[in-house]
């Protein structure tokens, strides 16, 4: 039911009306009344590393964030990030001047759009996108204009078509929202598909915001190129990290931006009337997991790895349509092959049928249609979850 005024004027902003409760809250309530295994929302169900926590203890004990920390980040977390941007991939970065600390990758996305993006504007993203997406273009009175990456079946992945790419581009484009490692594709862009984007971004005169959440978690081979290491690149892009992925601690919410001096300020500016600061004693502990050794993001990968395939298996095994990620924490399956085509229906019944949850793909999509036969699990959980979610799946659809 619509809540009215008085005046029979609708109380929600008119640019939000079609968002309401996101799919993840009521697919997460839906696994907590059924006791079904939450396969949907993207969170660990393990702690990260113990240095790590005990770095966040040993803030909190020494009085260290405990009050307001300053509003573009904590020194320290700064200067490790900058720091792992050098070491990674060769970006010499200014923690002074082109560094932000955000209340996790979401904020930042917010803080972005809000920024850069005038009423009218047109957004390019890929579609399909994290939801926060097309909420966060609509608060900044954008117009979004999605690109859909298409399923390759023959290949198990899916692909970005450069040429539709450049078509969505007009006169009235403002900026592109890339997401690489993508979520919920698992697509990792390749360098050579980046630096299309780049050539399209600097020809056009383009802001690029690129979502690389995901950057340490990439399989079988494949390379995370921070599209800022491109040419033409390092002024005009806004490079989103995050915390919360690679080490685990997702309620932490400590999320980062890097970009050039101008475009750090800009964001800064919507940032610091959303939460002005947050996450104290956690920017402290960030700073010093952003230091381990090579070995911890080597380690953590490969047993994202491991359950991975332990997964994608069990999926393959029930009847699934499986499309194998390059990167994320997601495996995207096509109902198809068992005889549904409606993710939507078929993730509401399935913690009936299955005792497991995951989420419809077609809420990520404007074309809702282009992803509905789509669904979505996590597997970063830990190994006996999943095996108890394959053996569910697999009795509920593979006999």
């Amino acid at each position: 039911m619509t809540v009215m005024t008085s005046t029979a004027r609708p109380l929600l902003n008119r640019r939000l009306t079609e968002f309401g409760t996101t799919i993840f809250a009521e697919m997460s309530a839906l696994a907590a009344r059924t006791g079904a295994i939450n396969l949907g929302q993207g969170f660990p169900d393990t702690d990260g590393p113990e240095e790590v926590r005990e770095a966040a203890v040993r803030a909190l004990r020494d009085g260290r964030g405990n009050q307001y920390p300053p509003g573009p980040g904590v020194p320290e977390l700064r200067t490790a990030i900058a720091e792992h941007q050098r070491r990674r991939y060769g970006l010499a970065v200014d923690p002074d001047t082109e560094v932000l600390v955000t209340a996790g990758a979401t904020e930042a996305i917010a803080a972005a759009l809000l920024a850069l993006v005038e009423p009218g504007d047109e957004v390019v993203a890929l579609e399909p996108y994290y939801d926060s997406y097309a909420a966060c273009v609509a608060l900044a009175g954008g117009t979004r204009v999605p690109v859909t990456l298409r399923p390759d079946p023959a290949e198990a992945r899916f692909r970005l078509d450069l040429d539709e790419l450049r078509d969505a581009v007009t006169d009235r484009t403002r900026l592109l929202l890339i997401n690489t490692p993508h979520n919920p594709t698992g697509t990792v862009l390749t360098r050579a598909e980046l630096t299309a984007i780049a050539e399209l971004a600097v020809e056009r005169d383009l802001l690029v915001v690129t979502d690389e959440v995901y950057e340490h978690l990439v399989f079988d081979g494949a390379e995370h190129v921070p599209l800022a290491t491109l040419p033409g690149m390092r002024e005009r892009t806004v490079t989103i990290g995050s915390a919360g992925k690679t080490f685990s601690f997702t309620g932490w919410k400590v999320g980062w931006v890097t970009a050039a001096p101008a475009l750090v300020s800009a964001v800064r500016s919507a940032k610091q009337f959303l939460t002005y600061v947050s996450a104290g004693p956690f920017q402290y502990a960030v700073a010093e997991a952003l230091a381990l050794p090579d070995s911890y993001f080597d380690g953590f990968r490969a047993d994202l790895l491991a359950k991975r395939d332990l997964l994608a298996a069990g999926l393959a095994d029930a009847g699934f349509g499986v499309f194998r990620p390059a990167g994320t924490y997601f495996v995207t399956t096509d109902i198809r092959p068992l005889g549904e085509s409606d993710g939507f229906a078929f993730c509401r019944a399935l913690p009936e049928r299955a005792g497991v949850v995951a989420i419809p793909n077609a809420v990520f999509y404007d074309h809702r249609e282009a992803g509905a036969p789509f669904v979505r699990f996590a597997f970063c959980k830990r190994t006996e979850v999943l095996q108890e979610a394959v053996k569910r799946l697999r009795g509920a659809f593979a006999e």
